[in-house]
């Protein structure tokens, strides 16, 4: 988990609204440390553990649809950066073609084996590849794809000077998101996104940034187990003592 210098940084990044949370994190070194050890350590045996379920949802998916085992949509993380991200495929092959990034509530394109391991976030256990390879790590700001990256504000850029995360404070409190956005067209899906819901999660991202501690983050990961069994939590659950 390397934190370049300053004048390292894409020249988009060096600005005063990201420079606040560049020297919080830069004070704390040996925790990102910390962070990536986690996180190699822990997704080789979530990988050991549980190699042969991940093989039973890739046959579900292969014998119900055509289309790949996974879903490689581009996402941004850590400076900018682009990668593709590694998800079991819960939709139509074609899905991106014929609806919007953002996905909808008992949304149409979704399988019936898809919106199985939708509901357990089963779709999301192969994310283990990518924290192992590092372009994501357990708890960060969840990767958006470019087009939602183009609305970020100067000081939402500053999520992402940690790679994406696969779960964070604010997707546990948007972990029915697509709940919210049903009955929705794609083109209102989009515009309330961007203008109500992505700024209210990065609200979070940022104040997360700040009180970063190995310890906060694994509290993090330990709530989020809970909320996808079905606990709901509030702000007043995350505070630091």
């Amino acid at each position: 988990m390397i934190l370049k210098k300053w004048d390292e940084l894409p020249k988009e990044f060096q600005t005063p609204e990201v420079k606040e949370y560049y020297d919080i994190l830069s004070r704390k070194r040996s925790q990102l440390v910390l962070k990536r050890l986690f996180d190699v350590v822990v997704s080789i045996i979530i990988l050991l553990v549980i190699w042969w379920f991940m093989a039973l949802i890739a046959l579900a998916i292969v014998i119900e649809s055509k289309g790949p085992v996974f879903f490689r949509q581009e996402r941004v993380t850590q400076y900018g950066r682009r990668f593709k991200i590694f998800k079991f495929r819960s939709m139509v092959a074609n899905a991106s073609r014929i609806g919007s990034s953002i996905t909808q509530d008992k949304d149409p394109r979704i399988t019936k084996v898809g919106r199985f391991v939708r509901k357990i976030r089963a779709d999301e256990f192969c994310q283990v590849l990518d924290v192992l390879r590092g372009t994501m790590t357990f708890v960060g700001t969840r990767p958006e794809v470019p087009k939602y990256v183009e609305q970020y504000t100067a000081e939402m850029m500053a999520t992402l000077l940690l790679p994406a995360g696969v779960t964070s404070e604010a997707s546990i409190y948007y972990k029915d998101e697509e709940k919210i956005l049903k009955n929705l067209s794609p083109e209102d899906v989009d515009k309330v996104y961007v203008e109500k819901i992505l700024p209210e999660k990065m609200k979070y991202n940022l104040q997360t940034l700040k009180k970063f501690t190995f310890g906060y983050e694994c509290k993090i990961m330990w709530k989020s187990v809970w909320a996808v069994l079905g606990k709901n939590y509030t702000e007043q659950d995350f505070e630091v003592k």
